[in-house]
């Protein structure tokens, strides 16, 4: 016995002839920071349309070396934050190691020993953050944040109100390039590989998650969470140390109005905020911080560009910190309800 089949009207079963694969709301909001990637390729189009000098070689490398400081110190805080911690004070941080090692350098000393010296200073300056927040159970914005105005102090005693010059000292680590790619940016994005691979695949990524997930918990587990705290600071204070040593070699002189400070340190708080990383910990990525620090540095460079008022540099940095952090929150309610 054969069975007869009723022939399906068109549009029902099998797609229109010539229609291709359809991709739904849903399946676009699922793609990893597709929001920071769309506004990215907007102001990306707009800036290039509006200036030929924008999509050129030398101006990307232009803007990736700029914002290699600031991915250094971002990567550092991606972690730290994941683990529910917080930082205010690398930026000021940033700012006495350069002083410091600008004055090494000026007075005679050999400069592997001032770097050397920098890399130190920077993190013995994270664990007196971390000693601070852990064993005080002060709030570690106030801790970072009071530790930020000490240092910027600092950092003003040790020029004394002078530039400090470093001459053609690190010049060559500052603005050369290796097979067309400046140096700091190839220390940049080792920095935030080694981070991001830290994050996915040791136990001491697993447990920054845990951590800043639910810090009693996380004891409860068989966590150190006194030691891996310590160890979360004193490697913010590395990476600052070596962003006060980069920023030196690209400027080749350290100054009491140098770029280093609070503004720097806004600058990378916005870039890992904006790349989706949790301000209450327990999420965090290095792609959305590198993402959020590219959109910063092409905003900061269109501007340039189009020739914009400096001073509208820290609005846009306010401005774009604030829209990520509350859409950070609507994406945690959005979440938490399903």
């Amino acid at each position: 016995m054969t069975v007869k089949t009723r022939p399906e009207p068109p549009g029902v079963g099998t797609p229109p002839a010539g229609s291709g694969p359809r991709i739904s709301l849903g399946a676009l909001r699922r793609i990893p920071h597709v929001g920071l990637i769309a506004v990215l390729a907007v102001v990306v189009i707009f800036t290039a349309a509006q200036s030929e000098t924008f999509a050129t070689d030398r101006n990307i490398l232009n803007i990736l070396g700029q914002i290699s400081v600031n991915a250094v110190l971002a990567a550092g805080l991606t972690l730290l934050m994941t683990a529910g911690g917080m930082d205010f004070s690398m930026g000021s941080n940033v700012a006495v190691t350069a002083a410091v090692t600008a004055k090494l350098i000026a007075h005679g000393h050999a400069t592997p020993l001032a770097v050397v010296v920098s890399l130190l200073l920077g993190t013995a300056l994270g664990l007196v953050n971390g000693v601070v927040v852990t064993f005080t159970k002060v709030a570690p914005f106030v801790v970072t944040l009071a530790t930020a105005t000490l240092l910027d102090g600092v950092a003003l005693l040790v020029h004394d109100g002078n530039t400090i010059s470093i001459g053609q000292h690190m010049f060559t680590f500052g603005n050369e390039k290796v097979l067309g790619v400046p140096w700091l940016l190839i220390v940049a994005v080792v920095v935030l590989v080694a981070t991001a691979l830290v994050m996915r695949f040791t136990v001491f990524g697993r447990d920054a998650f845990a951590i800043g997930g639910n810090e009693h918990v996380a004891r409860l587990s068989g966590i150190n969470v006194t030691a891996r705290k310590l160890t979360l600071y004193g490697l913010t204070g590395l990476l600052s140390g070596l962003g006060g040593v980069m920023l030196l070699a690209r400027l080749g002189s350290s100054s009491p109005g140098s770029t280093a400070g609070l503004s720097l340190q806004l600058s990378v708080v916005a870039a890992v905020v904006i790349g989706g990383t949790s301000l209450a910990g327990g999420h965090g990525t290095v792609l959305g911080t590198a993402l959020g620090l590219v959109l910063l540095g092409v905003v900061a460079n269109a501007l340039n560009l189009l020739d914009f008022s400096s001073n509208y540099q820290p609005v846009s940095v306010g401005a774009v910190l604030l829209i990520a952090a509350i859409a950070n929150e609507m994406h945690k309610a959005r979440a938490a309800r399903h």
